[in-house]
């Protein structure tokens, strides 16, 4: 399959049916297992919400809110189908990195993604947004070493595109990719996007589709 296919499956499988259907705060109270999942990381206040809503075409999937460290649990989203026939789930992780988190909560958020991360069969990958305005910070190096000690396929997904100039974007995807280069879990693809403007989305939407059909080939 050519990778505009998948730039038009992404498109199709967007236009489906995008609902809410669970809620985990606890390792022990994730939902059944189900169809393949693919999960969002990143540090508070990195666009994932934001990100979230342009990927799905939804302006309320996610709750947008200037104060980080807002999603405390992970939430689960089904794609492409009502739920309980869905083809993909979406999982909106915590925020990582927020030093205003009491350090109990912040313990709390890592045993739950410790948890789900080592021992969730159906999850594919995990996209990890990185601001590309600052770059790959050592609290994204560290969610980058639990993922590659999981041996969890994971994906940078840098955002905040319309912020840089043409330069700086260059100069930040080469840092990037240099980071990631010995990362033996990571994919070598990094996609730049913006929520305000809409690029990569396309692209984004693309990757979601390509790895729903590797995972069901």
């Amino acid at each position: 399959m050519t990778e505009p296919d998948f730039l038009k499956d992404g498109r199709i499988l967007i236009a489906g049916p995008c609902d809410f259907i669970f809620a985990s705060a606890k390792p022990n109270d994730l939902p059944p297992l189900g169809p393949p999942e693919i999960a969002f990381a990143g540090r508070s206040n990195v666009g994932k919400s934001s990100l979230l809503n342009a990927l799905t075409n939804r302006k309320t999937l996610a709750r947008v809110s200037h104060t980080p460290g807002r999603t405390q649990q992970l939430n689960f989203f089904a794609l492409g189908g009502a739920p309980g026939a869905e083809r993909l789930r979406l999982v909106d992780m915590p925020g990582y990195g927020y030093a205003a988190v009491g350090k109990e909560k912040v313990a709390s958020w890592s045993v739950l993604m410790r948890d789900y991360l080592r021992g969730r069969a159906s999850l594919a990958r995990v996209f990890v947004l990185v601001d590309g305005r600052r770059g790959v910070k050592p609290v994204d190096a560290e969610m980058f070493d639990l993922l590659d000690q999981s041996a969890v396929s994971y994906q940078v997904i840098l955002t905040k595109h319309d912020e840089l100039k043409v330069a700086e974007r260059a100069e930040v995807l080469a840092a990037t990719a240099e980071a990631l280069s010995r990362r033996p879990a990571a994919y070598p693809e990094i996609i730049f996007t913006s929520s305000h403007t809409g690029e990569g989305i396309a692209e984004l939407r693309g990757a979601v589709a390509r790895l729903l059909a590797e995972r069901n080939a």
